[in-house]
């Protein structure tokens, strides 16, 4: 299977280390405290819009506020937790890798590059309006839609460090002694990226993510979103992921696989 499944499944396997950092790779991906988090509710709300309305803003306003408040032990910082409470919700400059790890659902609703790039832009500027939070929205976008239309790795590689100045050139093992938790789109988005372009597979992807010690759960995510373009998920980490979801998460998702996958 792949889809929006991949951003899911990585958010909830990471979860249990998002503020327990390992720097390994041996771990089990999903244990009794696994669940989903605040990139998976979003990832969905994203999901909704596109179902409900793409060219609407408002709606997008709408399902993010809807689904924040429906769940509101998500995890969100301290700001979006504001803004999902404001009447009228504005963007408050955020970098944060908040933009990136929602995004997912856009690169399997555009019919182009562009297309996805406009609805990325869209999906982020509501709140993180921050050149790096727009930077990390499209870079991840971009990467899924082209692993989505079978890119090499190379080309998504090439194409994402010469459109967006990431520097894709450095190795998990490199990272991985130094890193250190992180939100920002520009100290984590890139590295998420580069946990799937050395990945073999899904799982591998992920079990890159989770080992540099980081931002977890949004950093599998991210990476879990492009592996999940490139490669299959495979069926028991899908399973074990969906039986974490509620009733109207899991309608969402079924949902917005009818429509676009």
């Amino acid at each position: 299977m792949k889809g929006i499944i991949g951003a899911i499944a990585g958010d909830i396997i990471g979860s249990t280390h998002e503020f327990r950092p390992i720097k390994t790779k041996e771990f089990s991906l999903f244990n009794k405290r696994s669940r989903f988090t605040d990139d998976t509710i979003m990832t969905l709300a994203v999901a909704k819009w596109l179902i409900n309305d793409k060219d609407s803003k408002d709606e997008l306003v709408d399902q993010l506020q809807y689904f924040g408040n429906a769940y509101p032990n998500g995890g969100y910082g301290r700001m979006f937790k504001e803004w999902l409470l404001a009447e009228n919700p504005t963007p408050y400059g955020s970098w944060g890798n908040g933009s990136a790890m929602r995004v997912s659902p856009v690169a399997w609703v555009g019919e182009s590059l562009e297309e996805v790039q406009k609805l990325a832009k869209l999906s982020s500027i509501v709140t993180h309006d921050h050149p790096e939070g727009v930077k990390g929205a499209l870079a991840t976008a971009d990467a899924i839609y082209l692993a989505r239309i079978g890119s090499s790795k190379e080309e998504i590689k090439n194409h994402v460090e010469i459109r967006y100045g990431y520097d894709l050139n450095r190795t998990i093992d490199e990272i991985r002694p130094f890193y250190k938790f992180d939100v920002s789109c520009q100290g984590s988005v890139p590295e998420s990226i580069i946990c799937f372009l050395e990945a073999e597979d899904y799982e591998d992807t992920i079990r890159n993510c989770i080992s540099l010690g980081g931002d977890a759960d949004t950093m599998a995510a991210i990476a879990g979103g492009i592996a999940a373009a490139y490669w299959e998920v495979p069926r028991e980490i899908q399973y074990k992921a969906i039986e974490r979801l509620d009733y109207e998460l899991l309608n969402v998702l079924i949902e917005f696989e009818d429509n676009f996958l």
